[in-house]
């Protein structure tokens, strides 16, 4: 597939591959092997649904990479990576899900032809996407190999995001306000839950114009009451009820970049502990993005929240959120920098992070997120515009 037809510039191609070759080369990594589809996507354009069998990209020190695959996945390889013919690897479909053989035993014969038979192997060992059977079989198929856990050195090179991710971020985050702006527009007591699900879903796809919406990385969060105090459940057929808050999670994914944004509303007339949480979370929220700026540390958006949420007697125990850009189910974080008061990492420019400061108490929830960037002066820049505040229909 020609460069001018896919999603980045050759040159960007150029500089995310220069990146990934520096830090193998500090590690002393021949070749690389990415089963992250992020990953994938990232260095190469390849998108499609095939995650669910074994696939990856090959990365050498010097020329394209190649994407490896299932048989009939290589027409869509094809469809959207920028190399050529002869950089599109496939496997045969009997390997799939396959008892008697593995995809695996493929690979490793490539590499072995490829010259690569005692080479130091990076692979991706902390991954949804590589299996312990994959590594296995992987392993005695190049008995005269050395194979590196090289989980999350790709992950780290997409952290600082160019000017051509934040454009697509930037449309992602203009879904995002419209799919929360039809949430606090819709609910409203006895609405069933699937039904303002799919409106949510509707919104988020239609888009806006030439920002259609595509796949988010993470199903619409959804929890009511009591339930809000999990942060991951999602929704049901029940309808949503007066004195209830609800906070509803949820991204806009344009060309599998995202820019999550969650808002809580109530129904009717909210308690005071509650009301007196949202404002000191809004107020953490500001505190942090103000002291997001380049050269600081991601722990210092921590503690500024904390700070503003000790006022009102909350102790968060858990993270306050995590880089986010380009990803596919199960997940839209990075798996790199959190936003907690342990975590060093030196702020730079082009950074974003969903700063996600949820709070999760033992009967009740809510939760008020920005995605943010870190700007080359000044505190950071969130990318959604929805006011930050509890919403409540009286």
């Amino acid at each position: 597939m020609p460069i001018e037809n896919v999603h980045f510039s050759e040159l960007e191609y150029s500089r995310r591959i220069a990146l990934v070759r520096a830090a193998m080369a500090q590690r002393e990594i021949d070749i690389l092997f990415i089963t992250n589809p992020s990953n994938q996507f990232w260095l190469t354009g390849y998108d499609g649904w095939s995650f669910y069998t074994h696939q990856g990209v090959i990365l050498p020190m010097e020329g394209a990479p190649y994407w490896w695959g299932r048989f009939m996945d290589a027409n869509g390889a094809r469809r959207t990576v920028w190399m050529e013919e002869e950089n599109i690897l496939h496997y045969n479909d009997a390997m799939v899900q396959s008892d008697i053989m593995h995809p695996m035993e493929d690979l490793a014969s490539h590499l072995r032809i490829m010259g690569y038979g005692k080479a130091r192997i990076g692979v991706e060992m902390e991954t949804y996407f590589y299996t312990a059977k994959a590594h296995a079989v992987l392993y005695e198929g190049l008995p005269e190999a050395t194979l590196l856990d090289a989980s999350v050195l790709v992950n780290w090179q997409r952290l600082i995001k160019s000017d051509e991710e934040l454009r697509f971020m930037r449309r992602a985050a203009r879904i995002s306000e419209l799919v929360i702006e039809r949430a606090m527009e819709l609910a409203e007591p006895g609405l069933r839950k699937h039904d303002l699900v799919g409106e949510l879903y509707r919104t988020a796809v239609q888009g806006e114009e030439d920002s259609w919406g595509d796949y988010p990385a993470i199903v619409p969060m959804l929890p009511s009451g009591p339930d809000a105090s999990a942060p991951h459940l999602t929704w049901n057929g029940e309808a949503l009820k007066a004195g209830e808050a609800t906070f509803v999670e949820q991204s806009g994914c344009y060309r599998r970049y995202h820019a999550p944004l969650c808002r809580t509303v109530f129904l009717g007339k909210p308690p005071q502990h509650m009301i007196d949480a949202s404002e000191a979370l809004t107020e953490g929220l500001n505190a942090g993005i103000e002291v997001a700026r380049a050269g600081n540390r991601a722990c210092d958006i921590a503690r500024a929240l904390n700070v503003e949420l000790a006022k009102v007697g909350i102790e968060r125990p858990n993270r306050a959120g995590y880089a986010v850009g380009c990803s596919y189910p199960p997940d839209w974080g990075e798996h790199t920098v959190s936003i907690r008061d342990t975590d060093e990492t030196i702020l730079e420019p082009g950074m974003t992070f969903h700063f996600m400061p949820g709070l999760w108490m033992d009967h009740w929830g809510m939760e008020t997120t920005e995605t943010i960037v870190i700007t080359e002066n000044g505190p950071a820049a969130p990318l959604c515009n929805v006011e930050r505040k509890l919403f409540i229909k009286d």
